[in-house]
């Protein structure tokens, strides 16, 4: 589906309240949008917050390997130096910078979907699975809310809730994010306003707890946000949280880093439910080619990052969180 033919079928759906799901990849060059009846679970499982066409299934208690073959420090220090020339020159202040891991599990995707625990999951037979905890926007009652997501830390490290407030990169970096949101929200929304900022949350993996900082902020929509659905998720993307600051020039930056597209991983996946709408960005995120399978993750990069510790971040986050 083209991007104008996105828009133009979610603000169709939006004015006649009609349910629908979507998901838009990174690059916003294949979106796709479906009624509810025309998913197949076969070929498609999701759950957002709970919201999902497949009924709970009795977890195993075995434990989830993860064999991982991460990319040489070297050849991502390449990469961080490339980023980080950029941010000398002052042509961006911050770069979300991933990278790609081959993994190896035993367990399915498939199964690996009803054993996991996460506000969004999405399976796609043959294409990928994700469990994220990252929302994008939530719309209720005319008001649109985001949580930027910025800031992670192993919960097993002494003080590690303090030690990751304290911190003058990750606040730097988390400010940075905030105010990019903030900057979002007001192409669409008025009477924006920071309601919640740096909260941390605990997130449970399967051999590890981290903790994650976020902060809240709101706007009023017009009236009329609902037949303006498809306009109004397009015209805040890619999300800041995954992309950086200023958005044009360092999407420039991710594309001549990564040399590759991302697809759908940190593209934004979400359901409207004929009044509300609720997405999330699509982080923890396992992608199939083939017979192989990719786990891609990352990390935000400014001046004040150390190569050595974005590339341990960025490994520490293949996991898989089972509660």
């Amino acid at each position: 589906m083209q991007v104008k033919d996105f828009i133009g079928q979610l603000n169709q759906w939006g004015r006649n309240k009609v349910p629908f799901l979507f998901l838009i990849d990174f690059e916003m060059a294949k979106p796709k949008a479906w009624t509810l009846d025309q998913i197949d679970p076969e070929e498609m499982l999701y759950s957002l917050n709970g919201f999902s066409n497949t009924a709970p299934r009795q977890k195993s208690f075995q434990a989830i390997e993860i064999k991982k073959s991460p990319m040489a420090f070297a050849e991502y220090q390449k990469k961080f130096d490339q980023v980080y020339k950029h941010l000398s020159y002052g042509n961006s202040f911050l770069v979300n910078l991933t990278l790609k891991t081959k993994v190896e599990l035993e367990t399915p995707l498939k199964d690996l979907f009803y054993q996991s625990e996460a506000r969004y999951k999405c399976w796609l037979r043959n294409e990928f699975l994700f469990f994220s905890p990252e929302i994008f926007v939530q719309i209720r009652n005319g008001k649109i809310v985001a949580y930027p997501m910025k800031g992670t830390i192993d919960a097993s490290i002494p003080a590690a809730e303090q030690t990751i407030l304290e911190s003058k990169k990750e606040l730097a970096e988390h400010v940075t994010m905030v105010d990019l949101i903030r900057n979002d929200l007001g192409k669409v929304a008025t009477r924006v306003a920071i309601t919640r900022f740096r909260y941390v949350e605990e997130i449970v993996a399967h051999d590890k707890r981290l903790l994650q900082v976020s902060s809240e902020i709101t706007g009023d929509l017009p009236a009329d946000y609902h037949g303006q659905l498809g306009d109004l998720l397009v015209s805040l993307l890619p999300a800041g949280s995954v992309s950086g600051a200023p958005k044009v020039k360092t999407c420039l930056i991710i594309q001549e880093t990564e040399r590759e597209s991302r697809g759908y991983y940190t593209g934004v996946f979400g359901y409207f439910d004929g009044e509300n709408l609720d997405s999330g960005v699509m982080i923890r995120f396992i992608e199939q080619r083939g017979d192989d399978l990719f786990y891609r993750s990352g990390g935000g990069i400014t001046t004040q990052s150390m190569a050595s510790e974005e590339y341990q971040e960025a490994i520490q986050k293949i996991y898989v969180p089972i509660a």
